[in-house]
């Protein structure tokens, strides 16, 4: 046991896995079905605690998914980082592009990013999304509502309602993950912008930061740091490095996240309001090029733990607690994609505690986003390969 997580000997876990998907490519064949190199209509089995799992392939074409919401029709809002936002039909048809999306920083890292739907959108058709806004000086963080006319593909009423209060050059780690909390208060994560981490410890700085706002962006009066001179009032936490997955605690409520390391140190955490994570001063990271410890140290009396971290990093990209019938098994764990990595973490909780890790879809592609869809399954981006993907028991 190791950082609050199970680990494994070195391969055993390769040895298994490859003997589970041997006997299930001799299960199929001797049934007379054939295993598809592709996820498509019969989709591809991979194995699981829970039982053969199929992947099946929703829909195909996309440039570089970011993100995905469903709508109350079945039909899905997806991201692309180019600046696009398209219409997935219940048949897998992609739209063409959604039209009034504003203009986009779409380098590096940046661009088109997450999108959700207004807590009221059966009746007001509200979208949020975030976005990398260029600037005169460089880029920044924004974040955008609008109403959407899914059938006559286009925004409407588009304004801006936040935007970062720093534009530095640059195209790393712009965060970006939404989620609309029970209150229906807006929280919003942002990156650290890579050169400038050490302004994650300042609270007069919007940089490494999860803010919580008014669905019109103003500030809501009980926020921690509302009404203190020397901090900006929208900040929820601080210390964050690059927050690209974040969900609500299906039983408490609370607000869960997780962030990218540098070499080590990706987080999962319980983002508790005015409590800082310790980015860049307090971290299991390393630096990339010289390898040498960052910071002070991994923990501090004033710094909130992880509930896990991944050393080394797995790159984490989207989040979402599974409360399904689909998987009755997967029922209260967490489910994290993996860029780097190419697969899905399964986390079993006990309580507020990590307590085993179960990888899944290994060799996949690039999971960038994580949903459970009002079906029960669990959906996927698959940003390598431009897919829309969802998990069906097998």
């Amino acid at each position: 046991m190791q950082d609050g997580k199970v680990r494994e000997l070195p391969g055993v876990r390769k040895r298994a896995l490859g003997l589970l998907r041997v006997a299930l490519v001799v299960g199929a064949l001797a049934a007379g079905s054939t295993l598809a190199p592709h996820a498509a209509a019969t989709g591809m089995v991979y194995p699981s605690e829970a039982g053969p799992l199929r992947v099946t392939e929703v829909a195909r074409g996309l440039e570089s998914p970011w993100a995905l919401a469903f709508l109350p029709d079945g039909r899905l809002l997806v991201t692309e980082r180019p600046g696009r936002m398209r219409i997935v039909d219940t048949d897998g048809r992609v739209s063409e592009p959604v039209a009034g999306v504003p203009e986009v920083h779409a380098r590096g890292q940046g661009g088109l990013l997450d999108v959700v739907l207004g807590p009221d959108f059966a009746r007001d058709r509200v979208v949020v999304f975030s976005y990398a806004e260029p600037t005169t000086r460089g880029a920044r963080t924004a974040v955008a509502r609008a109403r959407l006319d899914a059938d006559g593909l286009r925004l409407e009423d588009v304004r801006r309602i936040f935007a970062q209060d720093e534009d530095p050059s640059g195209n790393h780690h712009w965060g970006s993950r939404l989620v609309f909390g029970r209150d229906g208060r807006l929280f919003v994560t942002l990156g650290d912008r890579f050169h400038h981490r050490e302004r994650a410890q300042a609270l007069d700085s919007h940089l490494g930061k999860v803010l919580r706002i008014e669905p019109d962006g103003s500030v809501p009066a009980d926020n921690p740091l509302a009404g203190r001179a020397d901090a900006r009032a929208e900040i929820w936490s601080w210390g964050h490095r690059n927050v690209q997955g974040a969900a609500l605690h299906p039983l408490t409520g609370e607000l869960w996240t997780h962030e990218h390391g540098p070499q080590g140190g990706d987080e999962v955490n319980r983002t508790l309001a005015g409590r800082n994570y310790g980015w860049p001063e307090i971290t299991h990271g390393r630096e990339y090029v010289t390898g040498r410890k960052i910071g002070a140290g991994s923990e501090r009396a004033d710094v909130a733990a992880p509930v896990l971290q991944w050393t080394p990093s797995i790159a984490p990209s989207g989040m979402a607690f599974y409360t399904g019938d689909a998987f009755p098994q997967w029922q209260g764990n967490v489910f994290v994609g993996a860029l780097k990595f190419q697969l899905l973490a399964r986390l079993v909780l006990d309580g507020e505690r990590v307590v085993r890790e179960e990888r899944l879809l290994e060799g996949l592609g690039r999971i960038r986003d994580v949903r459970q869809g009002p079906d029960g399954r669990l959906w996927l981006l698959d940003e390598s390969g431009g897919r829309v993907l969802r998990i069906d028991p097998q």
